[in-house]
């Protein structure tokens, strides 16, 4: 009979951490949406290590590569509001289909430049603006669609879900990319990528999405503005993004994995890099079922952020490869933790009417720090070494995050079990169009 017991107390204590895949089963549009994406996500990480390798094979610089990292923010900051837009006034799933469309099409661009004798490295930095442009007119409408799909209980598990099969993605894919850039070149890995997106395409083909409201706004500079006034208003919203970018500006050590690999001899090492947090942010989604009895998301926010910013300074202190591989997976279940929590405020307190400007403006906010993280590291590398400007972005990442929490105790104290959202001035959802 104890061993009955025992055995009882274990599933449940299962139970009580594992991800809800039944989820995938019982929505139809969901489980299809999700799966064409993560196969996507698989080829956008392939490219997302090969091009920063590319590019230090071709400069040899940190700097240049960091420089990529610009050369992507620059569209997202000018697209990402429109894409919001464009998601609350026109059928999502064919604004994905046609940003899909688009990347498909610079993936090739990056296949036939990979094929010359002498590949420009000009075009790479075109390409990652364009794919940065595809993305931030994809993003918005892909997270807007989303919560339509599940209903409001169902939301934490499919935010979980979701982040589980994309942190799988983003594990396998670099890991993959490292071995084939060596084995094939960058061609081949580009055109995977390429391949990724026709898969996608497919499955939105047959996905059967909710239509945007009869009385949908149409896209206009003062519904814009309307939706970026409303997550100003917000500050448990502000907090979500501050605390991201914080933590993503001054903790992204990207730019410095492609040295660092040289520096060990081993090229197929960067793939290793660039997988080592998605490998911690795997484990933390797969376990996140405790995270329905947490109710006070802002803390839980800020306590991963500094976790984060803790990993990566301690990352950069270490010597041997697999203790700076598990750094790296602990930041990454740190971020992954963070994220959750920041994307159950965002899914469970924004009106849908606003839902795609908001995507926008949440898209500024974790793609921004990323892209300019990556720059600030790889200049930061170039002028004190890589060591120094990975320890420093950690420790500066902890004392951002802390100071945030102090200045907005509205985010520290919020609790999902007591807040009610207020709802969009209706002097501001009624713009005029363009």
């Amino acid at each position: 009979m104890a061993e009955v017991r025992a055995d009882g107390r274990m599933r449940r204590a299962l139970r009580a951490v594992a991800l809800d895949v039944g989820l995938l089963r019982r929505r139809r549009e969901f489980r299809l949406l999700t799966l064409g994406q993560f196969v996507s996500m698989c080829g956008a990480q392939m490219t997302f290590v090969a091009l920063p390798v590319q590019c230090y094979a071709l400069t040899h610089s940190t700097l240049a590569v960091g420089l990529l990292g610009v050369a992507e923010f620059i569209p997202i900051l000018l697209l990402a509001l429109v894409g919001g837009a464009l998601a609350d006034a026109f059928d999502r799933r064919r604004l994905i289909a046609l940003a899909e469309i688009g990347a498909l099409i610079v993936a090739l661009g990056l296949v036939a430049n990979a094929l010359l004798d002498h590949p420009a490295a000009w075009a790479l930095f075109v390409a990652a603006a364009l794919s940065a442009a595809c993305d931030a007119l994809r993003r918005p409408p892909l997270d807007a669609l989303e919560p339509r799909l599940v209903a409001r209980d169902e939301l934490k598990a499919a935010f979980a879900v979701k982040s589980a099969l994309w942190n799988l993605a983003a594990l396998g894919g670099p890991a993959l990319a490292g071995l084939l850039i060596v084995a094939a070149g960058y061609a081949a890995t580009y055109a995977v990528d390429a391949a990724s997106f026709v898969v996608a395409l497919g499955t939105l083909a047959v996905i059967r999405t909710p239509p945007p409201p009869a009385d949908a706004e149409p896209p206009s500079v003062r519904s814009v503005v309307a939706g970026v006034r409303y997550a100003a208003s917000r500050p448990e919203l502000i907090g979500t993004y501050a605390v991201d970018m914080t933590a993503m500006f001054f903790g992204m050590p990207l730019a410095v994995f492609p040295a660092l690999a040289t520096r060990l001899g081993d090229p197929a090492v960067v793939g290793l890099l660039y997988a080592a947090p998605a490998a911690g942010a795997v484990i933390a989604s797969l376990t996140s079922g405790w995270s329905a009895r947490v109710h006070h998301h802002g803390r839980a926010v800020v306590l991963a952020a500094i976790g984060w910013g803790v990993a990566i300074a301690a990352f950069g202190l270490s010597g041997a490869l697999w203790v700076a591989l598990a750094f790296l997976a602990l930041a990454g279940a740190a971020d992954e933790i963070s994220g959750l929590f920041r994307g159950v405020i965002w899914n469970e307190t924004i009106p849908d009417a606003l839902r795609g400007r908001l995507a926008g403006v949440e898209m500024l906010s974790w793609a921004s720090g990323p892209t300019l993280g990556t720059a600030e590291a790889g200049a930061a590398a170039s002028l004190v070494g890589l060591r120094a400007s990975v320890v420093a972005g950690g420790v500066l990442c902890v004392a951002g995050s802390g100071a945030i929490a102090a200045a907005l105790p509205a985010f520290w104290r919020y609790d999902a079990r007591t807040f009610t959202a207020p709802p969009p001035s209706p002097a501001r959802v009624t713009p005029a169009p363009l």
